[in-house]
């Protein structure tokens, strides 16, 4: 599950904060979607990667906020111009 691999990321054992991860991991979705990744399984790797990256820029007050943002935004963009995971039909 998606949650359990995002806890695991952030080093959280207690479920203290699932409600909020669980936000963190709605709003990462959502910002993929947005930008026109198509998500068509949470579970693929680098859904995974890009998810867990957002919720470790935005988890807390992390000290490494800018690395975490700029590591997510090229994630993203990544993923919006890979062949799979769009559908922006023939250019």
């Amino acid at each position: 599950m998606l949650l359990e691999k995002v806890k695991l990321a952030l080093r959280i054992t207690t479920t203290a904060f699932d409600s909020e991860i669980t936000d963190l991991i709605d709003a990462a979705l959502a910002d993929l979607g947005i930008a026109g990744v198509l998500i068509e399984d949470e579970m693929e790797p680098l859904i995974i990667r890009a998810v867990t990256t957002y919720c470790r820029a935005n988890f807390g007050q992390p000290e490494d906020y800018e690395r975490m943002k700029a590591a997510y935004d090229e994630q993203k963009a990544q993923l919006r111009t890979a062949t799979g995971y769009t559908d922006w039909g023939d250019a």
